[in-house]
Parts: C-alpha cells; sequence; structure tokens
C-alpha cells in the first residue's frame, strides 16, 4: 500500500501564499511521477501541476502558470506546491497524486492517469 498524506492547507487572503506538501509512505517504488489536483464544491476534479520522478519535467495548468510551482524532495519521499499570488477562485480541496515510474503519464493532466491518491487539503481564499 502506498499513503499519500496532504498538508499545508488554510484559509489566506487573496493575494497570499500558502505552500502544500505531500508525504508519500508505505510501498515505496523505485521512481514515481507526482501531480496535484483541486476539487471545488460542485466542481470536477481538476489539473494544477505535475512533475517526473527527476524533477526535470513539469508541467501546470494555465489557470495557475506563473503563480504555482511544484517541486519534489525524493531524499524526504514529498513534494511540494508552493502557490503565491492566491485568488478566490482557487479555492479547493487540493489532492495530490502517483503514478509509478520515472516519466509523467502521457495524459499527466487526466485523473485517471494516476494511481494513488491522497484524501486532500483544503485551500480557502478570501476576497
Amino acid at each position: 500500500q502506498v499513503q499519500l498524506v496532504e498538508s499545508g492547507g488554510g484559509l489566506v487572503q487573496a493575494g497570499g501564499s500558502l505552500r502544500l506538501s505531500c508525504a508519500v509512505s508505505g510501498r515505496t517504488f523505485s521512481s514515481y511521477a507526482m501531480g496535484w489536483f483541486r476539487q471545488a464544491p460542485g466542481k470536477e476534479r481538476e489539473f494544477v501541476a505535475a512533475i517526473s520522478w527527476s524533477g526535470g519535467a513539469t508541467y501546470y495548468a494555465d489557470s495557475v502558470k506563473g503563480r504555482f510551482t511544484i517541486s519534489r524532495d525524493n531524499a524526504k519521499n514529498t513534494i511540494y506546491l508552493q502557490m503565491n499570488s492566491l485568488k478566490p477562485e482557487d479555492t479547493a480541496v487540493y489532492h495530490c497524486a502517483a503514478d509509478p515510474g520515472p516519466r509523467l503519464p502521457v495524459n499527466y493532466n487526466v485523473a485517471d492517469e494516476y494511481a494513488y491518491w491522497g484524501q486532500g487539503t483544503q485551500v480557502t481564499v478570501s476576497s
């Protein structure tokens, strides 16, 4: 079993910053690609960012490009999502996801491509 646990969510004013963390434990693979997705009330889960095992490949949704940064520390089995210039529309539950293998799935922005998921952490941005 693989466990993913997110942390770092909270309430912040528009324009503020938060850093989310996702710790991976349990049966760890030699390598795995990771992604962040979010889901707002009444909306579908949507892609936010993704990163390959090496960190050499990163991708972002257009809505967060230039404001969010995904990174990872493989020695700590942890990935991060630095979120700056937050907007009320960023309010959602943020989930991290893992896919075994060094490379990101071809459809890295599709939730079904990821095998393991965390429970999520709530991010609320007030206007």
